[in-house]
């Protein structure tokens, strides 16, 4: 059912048995929690677990940072300079997101999963919450070192092509981006469009998208605070992702100490849904395990 955080107001459902181990999981840049399809998140909750999906702020049916001022050229200039770019929140703001949904549910200690953006977000909640922190799970994400993970050519013309204006364009965007930078083995263009239609009238704030990317640029490379990291950790990769490269799943098992990486064979920078069986069993026994 839906719920509500506040400080920042954050959506969220739950899916299973609130008993069992709570998971929770976290979405990639610019993504709404409708991306996790409600087979997938039964799938885990089968295996045991309590499943908590939320949208991130900024995106989805989360409060919005509409009212900050901002250069994003600017931004881009200070990256480029290597200094500091003027982002309305960080990715230690987000992590906080997180650890509020959990305090809105009563969850003490969580397991926790994230892709892509999701996955910088649970690693900052292992390097600054450790204590709210069973487990976590790094997917398809990498460390913010720049020189590891690169997108390729085409990956990265996507990530950066202007944001669409309406929902045919949106669902355009959609099928092409996933053509481009998913699995290419599962690539179904029918339902990358149902998938980018639904994303589009949930909600559509591409503003939203461009503020999360200044909060990833502003981290910089999380290599030297991951090496504190006590969180048991897996790192999941598709040894077929072209936005960020399977040296950058590499790299981050590498920060980590004791960390364990998975690479599926195969996918890209998504999860089909050939692919949910590999990824629930790979999910759920590393929280279960533990």
């Amino acid at each position: 059912m839906p719920h509500t955080a506040t400080a920042p107001s954050i959506y969220f459902e739950t899916t299973g048995d609130p008993s069992n181990p709570a998971l929770l999981l976290v979405n990639g840049l610019g993504s709404q929690m409708s991306v996790w399809h409600a087979d997938l998140l039964a799938m885990l909750a089968n295996r045991g677990l309590f499943v908590i999906a939320y949208d991130n702020r900024d995106v989805g049916l989360s409060d919005g940072f509409d009212e900050a001022t901002y250069d994003f050229g600017a931004g881009v200039t200070s990256l480029r300079n290597n200094e500091l770019v003027d982002a309305p929140y960080s990715l230690i703001d987000m992590a906080s997101d997180g650890m509020g949904v959990l305090d809105t549910l009563g969850v003490e200690r969580a397991h926790v999963a994230g892709v892509s953006m999701g996955g910088m977000i649970v690693q900052t909640m292992a390097i600054h919450f450790p204590e709210r922190l069973h487990t976590m799970a790094s997917i398809m994400s990498y460390t913010g070192r720049r020189d590891i993970g690169r997108a390729t050519p085409e990956a990265n013309a996507v990530l950066m092509k202007a944001p669409p204006t309406s929902r045919d364009e949106a669902i355009e965007h959609g099928v092409e981006s996933t053509k481009v930078i998913g699995s290419p083995a599962f690539f179904d263009a029918e339902i990358a469009a149902e998938g980018a239609a639904i994303a589009y009238d949930r909600a559509f704030r591409p503003a939203g998208v461009a503020r999360q990317l200044l909060a990833i640029w502003n981290d910089g490379d999380r290599t030297d605070r991951l090496a504190s990291v006590t969180t048991p950790t897996l790192v999941i990769h598709g040894t077929a992702d072209p936005l960020i490269t399977p040296d950058g799943g590499e790299q981050t098992a590498e920060a980590i100490p004791g960390a364990r990486i998975e690479l599926v064979d195969g996918m890209g920078h998504d999860y089909p849904r050939g692919l949910w069986p590999t990824l629930v069993d790979l999910l759920a026994d590393h929280a279960l395990d533990a």
